[in-house]
């Protein structure tokens, strides 16, 4: 697995088009990265760009967009409805996968050291990449905004982390952190007013409001034995909001920056705001999610929705996302694609996936003279497809009339089949991409000892993954034996041969996968591993048998065959 890193940097120029285009021009000019995203606002005259890549690749892209940016962007002329202090206003980095933070933290500190010594541009360092506590805030670092910058850099106190200490009119300063996956959440109201939209982000935000004796926004200030003033905490953890009106939709929003979506996740921000703007008279009409998501915070907001309603939370992927899409009125504003939202789907979404094929494409991949997809993958889907008949059932149970009060139950069974055929479809690609890497293994060349080891090895390695993948489909295809015995036990009467069906594709895939593991064990040399490898998936595939023959006969006997 590759070390991957996002980078979100945020560019204070929302309105001209061709900038932007030249700003991620240099991005997508270095090899690898890949461009997930551009969000231009135009009232908040700021894009958010998101790319993806290795740490270097990476570093080198930021570095690039940065440079142009302060060839491009003139910071004395602009003018918008955010903070901002910085040609590129902030640039932090993002680890997604294989990477700690502590890494991600020094590749930071490597951009901001570059951006400071060879653009002049002075840097601070925010976040986890912070070298203070105070500084650790974007807000504090960006607190005077352009305007106040050029005082700012006299502070001893602020001067910069990296880069000169002297003000620099025409491309301002930049924040380089890094940090958690940070989430830009706008919640729309039905009201222009700044004042009550502001007064609702106080209650939400973790930073609260200031206390005030009397009126809320004139009375005095409360201030401690310190002489701080004294602050009431918001409702939500992890969350920065400010209130504002946006001309291009007529309408004022809460702007959140939802730091920790493990504390707080966009479904909570949403029915918490909802909730403080009911009291304050005020209705919430949608939100807009301002750049990337990952894909389980979307899926998380379904399903929360999904329950509320008490729904079955088993259902696709697809459909629980129209659901958080639907709830929180996401495409209000501006239509919201999944396919170029969801962080995931970009990433992982290749058009040549053999899961991605209709069902007759399949089928002629197949049936070509190509000896990939075979078997393996083959015993995959049919896996996949029986695991999809018994979570079938599990959802037509979960909306039968009359069983209102058993929605859970067959919700749990449904969601308990749907990692099953997630899992199944995984491995579809996966059994095709191992026998791909087996035969580019033995392509290796063998015409001296070192290179005769390296081969063997890498025959012996392909040759276990190759093994292990369809022992993976035998594991979970059984497992779904278990949601398909229940359903036909306890499910929708109705529906009873479906999930017989299910039960023989489940089995099918089994005692095919299990022929694709003894191929593959005849190649491998460590006869300890084979052995008790072989004797587990002999016991599999028995035991799914069984289980096989115990439902068509319960299958039968509700259909009052026998």
């Amino acid at each position: 697995m590759k070390q991957i890193i996002e980078c979100v940097p945020n560019f204070s120029e929302g309105r001209d088009l061709s900038v932007i285009k030249q700003i991620t021009d240099v991005i997508e000019s270095v090899n690898g990265i890949k461009l997930l995203n551009v969000d231009p606002g135009y009232a908040t005259n700021r894009t958010v760009v998101t790319f993806v890549g290795e740490p270097g690749q990476v570093v080198e892209a930021a570095f690039r967009s940065m440079r142009r940016a302060a060839e491009l962007i003139d910071m004395s002329l602009h003018k918008g409805e955010h903070p901002r202090f910085g040609a590129t206003d902030v640039c932090p980095l993002v680890p997604v996968s294989e990477i700690t933070m502590d890494e991600t933290v020094e590749y930071a500190r490597l951009l901001a050291k570059r951006v400071g010594d060879e653009l002049n541009i002075p840097v601070y360092c925010y976040e986890f990449a912070a070298f203070e506590e105070k500084r650790r805030s974007l807000a504090n670092c960006r607190a005077g905004e352009y305007e106040g910058l050029a005082e700012k850099l006299k502070d001893k106190a602020w001067q910069p982390d990296f880069g000169p200490s002297i003000f620099n009119k025409h491309s301002g300063a930049t924040a380089i952190g890094a940090r958690n996956f940070l989430i830009a959440y706008n919640i729309n109201l039905n009201t222009t007013s700044v004042r009550l939209a502001n007064s609702i982000a106080f209650d939400v935000r973790e930073a609260g409001r200031i206390k005030r004796v009397g009126d809320p926004i004139t009375g005095t200030i409360v201030k401690d034995e310190k002489g701080e003033p004294v602050r009431v905490p918001g409702s939500l953890k992890k969350v920065r909001a400010i209130g504002w009106y946006i001309k291009e939709y007529g309408i004022a929003q809460i702007s959140m920056n939802l730091t920790d979506i493990s504390v707080t996740s966009v479904h909570q921000a949403f029915d918490e705001v909802c909730e403080k703007a009911r009291h304050r008279g005020i209705r919430v009409t949608g939100s807009e999610i301002i750049g990337m998501i990952p894909l389980q915070a979307l899926l998380d907001a379904g399903k929360y929705f999904l329950r509320k309603q008490h729904r079955s939370c088993g259902i696709s992927d697809h459909e629980i996302i129209k659901i958080a899409v639907r709830s929180m009125g996401l495409d209000e504003l501006t239509p919201f694609d999944p396919d170029k939202r969801v962080i995931e789907y970009l990433l992982y979404n290749a058009d040549d996936q053999l899961i991605n094929m209709s069902l007759p494409e399949f089928c002629r991949e197949t049936a070509s003279d190509a000896p990939a997809p075979g078997g393996g993958s083959v015993a995959a889907y049919v896996g996949a497809l029986g695991a999809s008949l018994g979570t079938m059932v599990a959802n037509l149970s979960s909306n039968k009339r009359g069983w209102d009060q058993r929605w859970e139950e067959f919700s749990d069974w449904a969601e308990k089949g749907k990692l099953i055929y997630d899992g199944l479809l995984k491995m579809v690609d996966k059994d095709t991409e191992a026998f791909n890497q087996i035969m580019e293994a033995f392509k290796l060349p063998k015409d001296t000892p070192e290179q005769i080891s390296v081969r063997k090895s890498a025959i012996q390695s392909t040759t276990k993954v190759a093994m292990d993948i369809p022992f993976k489909v035998m594991q979970l295809a059984f497992q779904s034996l278990e949601v398909i015995t229940a359903m036909v036990e306890t499910g929708n009467p109705n529906s009873v041969t479906d999930a017989g069906v299910g039960a023989l594709c489940a089995t099918t895939a089994v005692s095919g996968a299990y022929l694709n593991v003894l191929v593959n064990a005849s190649g491998f040399s460590d006869k300890e591993l084979i052995r008790s490898m072989l004797i587990e998936a002999a016991s599999i595939e028995q035991k799914a048998k069984t289980q096989c023959e115990k439902i068509q006969i319960m299958v039968r006997q509700k259909l009052g065959a026998d």
